[in-house]
């Protein structure tokens, strides 16, 4: 019973069947110029084009990247350091304290190398503190990273409100947020359109893993991570993988023409799963439960009950979730999200994440709703 799609979502049988003939029949180069290589480089405007379409921007404003963190760090590191080359007044870069590792990685890569960093707090129900972020936005400030959709809870962001306070406060900032986590449940053409920057990954929605793309909106400057032969408007050299990008896009197209109807789907199976469990474990809390979360990510607390043994545990009998992101997976320490949402540490140790998606049945939400109960009491027997 694979509850963890919000680490990684089984490929869609569409996007394997699309990548295979450039796995197998077409081996040109897309920067060559004789046919094979125009065969490539076509399916890789083709991809490019219908990327956009589900983004609601235009076909040169699509950079292919390896996957989330690179394009996080791209936007992040990248829009910081052409506002300072431009104006070294320009030092600033505010985040939140609930992004994803690959944002806050970043931005200590920057704090390291002078640029002066603020994360703000978010609330207990896990959005970000406006008031807090708008005290920390000056003129000064050159960069500000949120994301649309929390990876552990679940919990949307308010990117317009966002976007609203940063032209206020800061109004030569760049707005990036990390969208990985929305495509499979919003519409990136209207959620995301205050971004100027947004990073999506492959392997969330049906795609392949190791690759995504980065929206740079036309008059975003960025300095590129990656230098070379000048591919993808010189932001991000290297040949690129073209069976990769077309299985991508073709999840994409895919994930945004089902949405509605897998929305409902999963949407029903994530409610009947939380009050299924909330009426028979004691102790029981979902995290985030006063904001708007979406659709397949469930997040909650089983007090008394350490996430790490109840996982390894629920993993023995067939059900896999997790604890948090799937780059902490393993790890001890508690949830720097939910330690920034001001939750205690031991809550924060006894939370778990299930995550639903396309693949996810019937079958084994019901399988969760048997076997979790039976496990957590155990647990706490012993």
């Amino acid at each position: 019973m694979y509850l963890d799609h919000a680490a990684s979502t089984p490929m869609r049988p569409e996007a394997i069947a699309a990548m295979l003939p450039y796995l197998a029949d077409h081996p040109g180069n897309p920067s060559g110029a004789h046919g094979a290589s125009r065969a490539t480089k076509t399916a890789l405007e083709e991809a490019r084009e219908a990327v956009a379409a589900v983004c609601g921007c235009h076909p040169h404003e699509v950079v292919f990247t390896g996957g989330g963190s690179e394009g996080d760090n791209l936007a992040i590191k990248g829009a910081a350091w052409a506002a300072r080359a431009a104006d070294p007044a320009l030092a600033g870069v505010v985040t939140s304290g609930i992004e994803h590792k690959a944002v806050l990685g970043a931005c200590e890569r920057l704090e390291r190398e002078g640029f002066r960093v603020a994360r703000v707090r978010a609330t207990g129900n896990g959005v970000v503190d406006l008031d807090a972020l708008a005290g920390a936005l000056h003129d000064r400030t050159a960069v500000v990273s949120v994301m649309l959709v929390n990876n552990e809870t679940g919990v949307r962001q308010p990117v317009d409100e966002i976007a609203r306070v940063v032209r206020e406060h800061a109004p030569r900032a760049v707005l990036h947020t990390d969208a990985v986590q929305a495509p499979q449940w919003l519409d990136l053409s209207t959620a995301a359109i205050d971004a100027a920057l947004v990073a999506i990954s492959g392997h969330k929605f049906g795609g392949p893993k190791g690759v995504g793309a980065l929206i740079v909106r036309d008059g975003t400057a960025l300095v590129p991570l990656v230098e070379g032969g000048g591919h993808e408007r010189g932001l991000r050299a290297g040949t690129q993988n073209v069976a990769g990008i077309v299985a991508f896009a073709t999840a994409l197209r895919i994930t945004h023409e089902r949405r509605p109807e897998e929305t409902a789907r999963i949407a029903a199976w994530r409610e009947g799963l939380e009050h299924g469990l909330a009426a028979q474990v004691p102790g029981f809390t979902v995290n985030g439960a006063d904001a708007t979360r979406v659709a397949g990510i469930l997040h909650c607390t089983f007090d008394d009950v350490e996430a790490e043994t109840l996982l390894v545990a629920l993993d023995q009998q067939g059900i896999m979730a997790a604890s948090g992101s799937a780059c902490s997976s393993g790890a001890v320490d508690p949830s720097h999200v939910l330690l920034a949402m001001g939750m205690p540490r031991d809550r924060a140790l006894s939370s778990v994440r299930f995550s639903l998606g396309y693949a996810t049945t019937q079958a084994d939400v019901d399988a969760a709703l048997t076997i979790v109960p039976e496990v957590v009491a155990k647990l706490r027997a012993a």
